[in-house]
């Protein structure tokens, strides 16, 4: 473990701190139930003072990452970074935020994200994506619910983007507004055509990536989640 964090520069240290501990969490070599070393030994591995690394472990802790346990240490409790996300979204939205704001910030982020991924989507990330509609329309046509494969696709989609913090963001939001995508996509008092909609809009998102088109994917795409909006808000 020690061999793995290296010393950091004074200035906001206990930042340099937090994004190692993330890093090492992301990339699986942190993981849920490992023990951190004592503060200590952090203070002597990052020659930083014990209040620096208090500051750190107390930030990791408020994103749940990390939790300290009287007179045993302090442990991981997230692994890699499929657990990362429910603490983001924790640190980015709560249930007070109203639910049309957080919309309003998906409309922004995810059509540049289509744009990103039209421009650099790899043709097995694109034969990703084009799978996971075929599931979805299979789901369809068995009159199951698409939830999964309609989170997959947004999430397949963030990372043929590239950018990591835009890919982080986009899954955080789709799965913040999970039970609402629930709501609209499964509610049969309202229009049984949703599903098959929403499927539409993907597949014209995918054709434009296909095409390296960035600009016909992001604008296919804020018709997409307008869309939805509407439904979701009965506009």
């Amino acid at each position: 473990m020690r061999e793995k964090l290296r010393a950091i520069e004074k200035k906001r240290a206990y930042e340099g701190i937090v994004q190692q501990v993330l890093d090492l969490i992301e990339n699986g070599k942190l993981k849920q139930g490992d023990q951190l070393p004592s503060e200590r030994e952090l203070t002597e591995i990052f020659k930083v003072s014990r209040t620096t690394v208090r500051e750190a472990i107390r930030t990791l802790e408020s994103m749940k990452l990390l939790q300290s346990r009287q007179g045993n240490g302090t442990y991981v409790l997230a692994s890699r970074e499929e657990d990362l996300i429910q603490p983001l979204a924790a640190a980015l939205f709560n249930a007070k935020d109203d639910i049309r704001q957080i919309f309003y910030v998906r409309k922004i982020i995810e059509p540049h994200v289509a744009a990103l991924a039209a421009e650099n989507a790899t043709e097995q990330e694109i034969e990703e994506m084009e799978e996971i509609l075929r599931k979805q329309e299979i789901c369809i046509e068995h009159d199951e619910s698409i939830i999964e494969t309609d989170s997959t696709f947004h999430n397949l989609m963030a990372g043929a983007a590239k950018n990591r913090v835009m890919e982080r963001l986009t899954i955080a939001l789709v799965d913040f507004l999970k039970e609402s995508r629930e709501n609209y996509l499964q509610d049969d008092e309202r229009d049984n055509k949703r599903p098959e909609s929403s499927l539409e809009g993907h597949k014209k998102v995918l054709a434009a990536i296909r095409n390296g088109d960035c600009e016909a994917a992001k604008k296919l795409m804020l018709e997409h989640l307008e869309a939805i909006e509407r439904i979701v808000f009965k506009k």
